[in-house]
């Protein structure tokens, strides 16, 4: 997934300069709680640290030795429960009004849904009676009902009804549905993963370019077949995007790969951040953060020579959906955007194109994944990583030796350990599909774009997208209807005498057919994956 921001939709004007902002210090804050692992650096005389690389002495002189050091008066491990962490669950825009919503993070299943006054109410997905997912049930006067024997439940958890109890008898206090506490903001639906604590408001992430005047966003959803770590790497990694994206955002171009310069200006328990760009251009600086537990955010500010500000971000939250799983919003934003994207393009076509960013990794990406669980040893030991590439892939296999131990499973730069819990393997669509194709038979619909694979564009992001779903319906819809009028067109000119009727029919019915070709192309552009096509030697 490509971390510049794309210029064909949020539009700089060519006489735009850098502005040079710094959001933090130069000089990283390490405090006596910090928790940190680190590399011996060089100090510079501005006291800016500049990030090393992780390899192998017998390597060429471009790349170096790296030794985890400890600081002095600091620990090794920072205090990190990962269910005491808010994580991103969906776009607030794509929840369904008349279905539940099954989803995950990490082992832990929950299901989302809007009751009848159109507030958002979180439960572990099992009913109390005898665990059935409640994600498969139905919304019935805004209430949650189990689909199994048709317990219903609404507000806080608790049941309102149970049709095989006598009418003469009271609902027991303990049939009432576990609940998480979840908040809406800036557009996505928020979970706090912990029961026993209460949710602590200052770690709900807000992001400040997203909360100024005029800033605009294209925002979409994507199911990912491999870990939420290799997620994240991939997408703090520029310099894989001129190679694996050539030429598919418009701006990746492969001739441009190139050394690539960073300088980490903050480590903390809660991540790191600092400036990255081309080696060459040191001038046009991209200032990255990565903030606990899985929220990544891409910055550049510009200023035109009116002294007009510009401000750009790309916004990644990840979210763990079980062992070679995760989930990620992909929110794109700008205060300025081309005209002409904004009119004439449709933002169904970006988020078809922004899958097929995600289709041109996910084979390495998925392989990546399997070796990491295979091999079961840290990746200082896997990976041979460049000081002109690779820093924030490192630093953030650091921090997770930091805050490991407080996860389900993690795999660090030092130290690993593995999931504890085996992998759910889930052979019906379950909730997953229900939102989106609730009034189709079966809660999947019929046809293979219906199978719930991971591998499927449709499965991975279109029935998580009312945008996209509302346009696959309505492109099928037309293709059925204009195949009707220029089969109906061919049949009159067949019917006709006259040489000007027969032409002007079957002029009508190709173009109508010109027109079934133009949907299907749009209904194959949403719903069918991108294939990587090599050269013959």
């Amino acid at each position: 997934m490509a971390l510049p921001l794309n210029p064909c939709i949020f539009h700089a004007t060519s006489s735009t300069k850098p502005l040079a902002f710094n959001p933090l210090p130069q000089t990283p804050k390490l405090t006596s709680s910090t928790t940190i692992l680190v590399r011996p650096v060089q100090v510079k005389a501005s006291n800016q640290i500049k990030c090393h690389a992780d390899l192998s002495s017998t390597l060429p002189s471009s790349i170096s030795e790296e030794r985890d050091v400890k600081v002095v008066g600091q620990s090794l491990v920072a205090n990190y429960n990962w269910k005491e962490e808010w994580y991103p669950l969906y776009l607030t825009r794509d929840v369904p009004n008349d279905a539940p919503l099954g989803l995950t993070v990490f082992d832990k299943q929950i299901v989302l849904y809007k009751d009848g006054h159109g507030e958002l109410r979180c439960y572990e997905d099992r009913c109390p009676h005898r665990l059935a997912k409640l994600s498969e049930g139905q919304l019935i006067d805004g209430r949650l009902e189990c689909l199994y024997h048709g317990w219903q439940f609404e507000g806080e958890g608790k049941c309102v009804k149970i049709p095989q109890l006598p009418a003469s008898a009271e609902i027991p206090r303990s049939a009432c549905a576990k609940t998480y506490e979840v908040r809406d903001s800036q557009g996505v639906v928020w979970i706090w993963m912990s029961r026993e604590t209460t949710p602590n408001v200052s770690k709900l992430p807000w992001f400040e370019n997203f909360a100024r005047p005029g800033f605009r966003d294209v925002s979409t959803i994507h199911e990912l077949p491999y870990d939420h770590s290799i997620l994240l790497e991939n997408l703090m990694d520029p310099a894989h995007v001129p190679i694996s994206h050539d030429r598919t955002d418009w701006s990746a171009k492969r001739e441009d790969a190139q050394p690539l310069f960073f300088e980490v200006t903050e480590r903390t328990d809660r991540g790191f951040a600092g400036w990255w760009g081309r080696e060459k251009d040191q001038s046009r600086r991209n200032f990255l953060r990565f903030e606990a537990p899985c929220v990544l955010s891409n910055s550049l500010q510009t200023v035109d020579e009116k002294g007009e500000k510009t401000y750009f971000s790309g916004l990644f939250l990840c979210r763990p959906t079980g062992q070679g799983k995760s989930m990620l919003i992909v929110r794109f934003g700008s205060t300025r955007r081309s005209t002409f994207a904004a009119k004439w393009i449709p933002e169904w076509y970006f988020h078809q194109n922004a899958c097929k960013v995600f289709e041109q990794d996910m084979g390495f990406l998925s392989s990546q994944n399997e070796i990491l669980m295979k091999e079961r040893i840290p990746t200082n030991k896997l990976y041979l990583n460049l000081r002109s590439s690779d820093t924030w892939v490192a630093e953030y296999r650091k921090w997770m030796d930091k805050v490991g131990h407080g996860m389900p499973y993690h795999f660090g730069h030092t130290t690993i350990s593995l999931p504890q819990v085996p992998a759910v393997v889930e052979h019906a669509p379950a909730g997953l599909v229900a939102g989106a194709s609730a009034s189709l038979p079966a809660k999947g619909g019929i046809g293979a774009i219906h199978a719930p694979n991971l591998a499927n564009r449709y499965f991975r992001h279109v029935i998580h997208c009312k945008g996209c779903s509302a346009a696959v319906k309505s492109f099928t819809i037309w293709k059925n209807t204009l195949s009707a009028i220029a089969l109906a067109f061919t049949a009159l000119a067949i019917l006709a005498s006259g040489r000007q009727w027969k032409a002007f029919l079957l002029i009508s019915a190709s173009l109508c057919l010109a027109a079934v070709y133009a949907c299907s192309t749009a209904i194959a552009m949403n719903t069918t994956n991108f294939i990587r096509t090599h050269r013959r030697l």
